[in-house]
C-alpha cells in the first residue's frame, strides 16, 4: 500500500466515523430537545446534507440552542472535511495521473547488460556501453528515483530487481550480462534470482566486503569484483613510490616500454617551474603526453604552464627513464618518523592502506572515530584537536579513505588549514567530486566509481582490452576502423578526441614511436591513452 492508498483508507474512516457520531447526535437531540423523533436513516441523511452543503431544510428551523450549536459544529466540520479531501486525495491523485510514468518491463532489447540498481558507480559503465553502442536497462525499485532518470534520459525500469518479475521485465533471458551492485546481501540475491531465471548469462556482482566474495561466488556469480582494495593499493602507492625501487602503478605496453601517472609531491624540484623549463625530456628522457591540473586533464600540456604540487604527470618511456621522472617528482627530503603518513577512515579502502605502507615499512598513525583494532587515535578528523593529536604538524602525508565525499571535502579543508605543506591524497566515491577535491586543497584524487566503472567494462567489454583500472587516466587497447588509411595527423586525434595514441598493435609487434605521420591500417589496434570522457569520444569518433 502505497503513501496514497493509506491516505485514502485513513480518510474514509475519519469521514465515515464522523458521519456516524453526528447522526446519533442528531437523533437523540431532536427527539430530545425538538420533541421531534427521527430515524437513523433520516439523521444520516441529514448529516450528508449539512457535510457537502447540499442543504438540510427539511427540519430547519430548530428552536432550542443545543441543536443549532450542533448543526453549526456540523457545517464547519463538513467543512473542513472538504478542503482536507483536495490535499489528501484530489492533488495526490491528479499528480499521480499528470506525472511521468516509468515502465516496468521492455521488451525490444537483445544482448544488453542488465544494470542492478542505479549509483553513481553505474555511470561510468553506461558511458563505456554508450561508446561502444551496447544497449542497457537499469533495474531501480525506488519510484522518484526511476522517475528522475526515466526524465534524464536513461533506459530504466520500476521494478524490484531481486525479485523473479523483476528480471523478466528487464529481458534478462536475452541480456549478454548482469551488474550487482548495491550492497553485499542485496547483491547476492540478485544474483540467486539471475540464476533461476538465466544460467547463461554472465553475472558480475561488485562487493565491499572481500571477504564475503566466496559467499557471491556460491550464489552463482561468474565473477566478483572487489574495487576498493585496488582503490586502496593505488593511493598507498603515491607513498610507497617514494622507498621501493619499482614502480607500482605502470601500464606495460611492451616490455621496453610502458606508461604511468607521476603525482608532483610537494618539495619537488619541479613546483614552480613551467613544462618547458622543468628539463624533464632531457633529464629523464620519457615523453610528457598529458597532465592534469586540479583535475583538469589537457594532452597535449600547454609547456608554459606551471607545474604545482596538484599536478599529476601522465608519461611515456621505458623503465628506467620512469624511474628518473619519478624521482623528479618527489620531495627533496621524505622525514621517516612516526605520524609521517596520517590515514583518515579505517574502512575497507583505508585498511588496503596501511597493509601497503607496512609491507613498506612506512610508519603511520590511523585516524577514525570508532576505536577498532589498529586505531591509533579515535576521534573527528574535521577538528583539528584530533589532527593535531595524530601528528599533523609532523606528517608529510594525509591519506583520506571516507566513505562519503561530503565529509571528506570539509576533512581536507580542515587538514589543508592545519598544514600548508602536508600532502593530501584522497579518495572519493563520485567522480563529479573530484574537481572539488582538488579545490578543497587535495594533491590526488581517485574516485571509487571510476575504478568500478573500468573494472566492469573491462569485463563485459570484450572487444576492448581496458589497461588501467586504478589511474586518473583510462588506458585501452582498442580497434578504430574509421582510422584505417588515416594519418593520425590528417584525423586530429588529440584535438577531436582528447586522447593520446601512445602505441599500435600491428602483425603481433607494437609500434611505440608514433608521430602525426604515422598511417593507421587494416588490423591495427591503437593504445590510446585519455580521461574516461576522452575514451569514450574516440569510440565514438573513430570506433
Amino acid at each position: 500500500m502505497d503513501k496514497w492508498q493509506r491516505r485514502t483508507v485513513y480518510y474514509v474512516v475519519l469521514l465515515t466515523g464522523s458521519m456516524l457520531v453526528f447522526a446519533v447526535l442528531y437523533q437523540n437531540g431532536m427527539r430530545i430537545y425538538e420533541g421531534r423523533p427521527r430515524t437513523f436513516l433520516h439523521s444520516v441523511q441529514i448529516v450528508v446534507e449539512t457535510f457537502t452543503t447540499t442543504g438540510f431544510g427539511s427540519d430547519s428551523p430548530w428552536t432550542s440552542p443545543q441543536m443549532n450549536v450542533l448543526v453549526i459544529v456540523m457545517d464547519l466540520f463538513g467543512t473542513v472535511l472538504i478542503f482536507m479531501a483536495f490535499p489528501v486525495l484530489a492533488f495526490p491523485l491528479l499528480e499521480d495521473i499528470l506525472s511521468t510514468t516509468v515502465p516496468t518491463a521492455v521488451d525490444d532489447l537483445d544482448d544488453h547488460v542488465v544494470i542492478c540498481t542505479y549509483t553513481p558507480r553505474a555511470d561510468i559503465l553506461i558511458d563505456e556501453l554508450e561508446s561502444r553502442d551496447v544497449d542497457y536497462v537499469i533495474v531501480e525499485p525506488d519510484r522518484d528515483r526511476a522517475t528522475r532518470l526515466y526524465e534524464d534520459g536513461y533506459r530504466i525500469i520500476r521494478a524490484d530487481p531481486e525479485s523473479t518479475s523483476g528480471l523478466e521485465g528487464a529481458n534478462l533471458a536475452a541480456a549478454r550480462a548482469l551488474v550487482a551492485d548495491v550492497s553485499d546481501q542485496v547483491d547476492a540475491s540478485i544474483v540467486l534470482t539471475a540464476r533461476e531465471l538465466a544460467d547463461d548469462v554472465l553475472t558480475l556482482s561488485v562487493v565491499e566486503e572481500p571477504d564475503r566474495a566466496a559467499y557471491h561466488r556460491l550464489a552463482g556469480a561468474d565473477e566478483v569484483l572487489s574495487p576498493r582494495p585496488l582503490l586502496g593499493q593505488s593511493l598507498a602507492s603515491k607513498v610507497t613510490t617514494s622507498v621501493t625501487s619499482a614502480l607500482d602503478d605502470v601500464v606495460e605496453i611492451t616490455d621496453e616500454f610502458e606508461i604511468a601517472e607521476f603525482p608532483i609531491h610537494r618539495g619537488s624540484q619541479l613546483v614552480g617551474k613551467t613544462l618547458a623549463e622543468s628539463g624533464i625530456r632531457e633529464q629523464a628522457g620519457v615523453n610528457v603526453i598529458g597532465a592534469w591540473f586540479r583535475g583538469e586533464f589537457e594532452t597535449p600540456p600547454d609547456p608554459e604552464t606551471t607545474l604545482t604540487n596538484s599536478t599529476v604527470l601522465l608519461a611515456t618511456g621505458r623503465e628506467a627513464q620512469l624511474e628518473r621522472l619519478r624521482d623528479l617528482t618527489q620531495s627533496g627530503m621524505r622525514p621517516i618518523d612516526r605520524g609521517d603518513t596520517i590515514v583518515v577512515g579505517y574502512g575497507e579502502v583505508g585498511r588496503t592502506v596501511t597493509d601497503a605502507l607496512a609491507d613498506a615499512g612506512l610508519p603511520y598513525t590511523v585516524v577514525d572515530r570508532t576505536d577498532f583494532e589498529g586505531v591509533d587515535v579515535v576521534g573527528d578528523a574535521s577538528e583539528p584537536e584530533t589532527l593535531r593529536e595524530a601528528g599533523i604538524g609532523d606528517a608529510s602525508t594525509v591519506i583520506l579513505a571516507l566513505p562519503d565525499d561530503t565529509t571528506a571535502e570539509f576533512t581536507a579543508l580542515v587538514v589543508r588549514d592545519s598544514s600548508a605543506d602536508v600532502e593530501i591524497i584522497a579518495r572519493v566515491e563520485e567522480s563529479r567530486s573530484i574537481s572539488k577535491m582538488y579545490q578543497a586543497g587535495a594533491d590526488y584524487v581517485l574516485a571509487l566509481a571510476t575504478v568500478t566503472g573500468r573494472m566492469l567494462a573491462s569485463r563485459i567489454l570484450e572487444d576492448e582490452d581496458v589497461l588501467s583500472l586504478d589511474q586518473q587516466v583510462e588506458v585501452v587497447r582498442t580497434p578504430a576502423s574509421e582510422l584505417v588509411g588515416r594519418t593520425l595527423g590528417e584525423a586530429r586525434v588529440r584535438s577531436e578526441s582528447g586522447c593520446t595514441v601512445v602505441g599500435i598493435e600491428r602483425n603481433g609487434d607494437v609500434l611505440s614511436d608514433i608521430g602525426p605521420a604515422v598511417r593507421v591500417e587494416d588490423g591495427d589496434e591503437l593504445i590510446i591513452a585519455g580521461t574516461d570522457d576522452g575514451v569514450q569520444r574516440f569510440t565514438e569518433l573513430y570506433g
